[in-house]
């Protein structure tokens, strides 16, 4: 069985950390599936989708400002284009997407763990967020 919806984010910064964690776990009750997977895709070139901890907000800053320190902007080729060279390789370096367990009709994350976008090039007024649950 499958079950699919699109999460619409809006971004309030340039470089933003933005948890879905309660919004993908509405989307796996929703669709009714006990056991199996749950996909979280960003539709974008300039996002990622990451799982990291929420309990402390400094982390999510240090996540940045690593991503900043070894990506910086302005210093790209595709920058001649629309000044947001640095954003493409955040983007790929984090990845578009990630793949969670479904366990007894809930997300399978450790106690820590958080499912966030990562915006590399805002703020956007909608980002895309597909969610995909495979399972029975």
């Amino acid at each position: 069985m499958a079950f699919q919806e699109t999460l619409t984010i809006r971004t309030a910064q340039r470089l933003e950390l933005v948890d879905l964690t309660e919004r993908v776990r509405q989307v796996v009750r929703n669709s009714g599936i006990r056991t199996g997977f749950c996909h979280i895709f960003v539709t974008g070139a300039t996002a990622a989708i990451l799982i990291n901890e929420n309990d402390d907000p400094q982390l999510l800053d240090d996540f940045l400002d690593a991503l900043d320190r070894l990506i910086p902007e302005g210093r790209w080729r595709h920058d001649r284009i629309d000044h947001n060279g640095a954003a493409h390789i955040k983007s790929a370096a984090v990845g578009p997407s990630e793949l969670v367990p479904i366990c007894n009709g809930d997300l399978a994350l450790g106690t820590w763990q958080s499912i966030f976008l990562g915006e590399f090039d805002g703020p956007r007024a909608s980002r895309q967020v597909l969610v995909t649950i495979h399972g029975e």
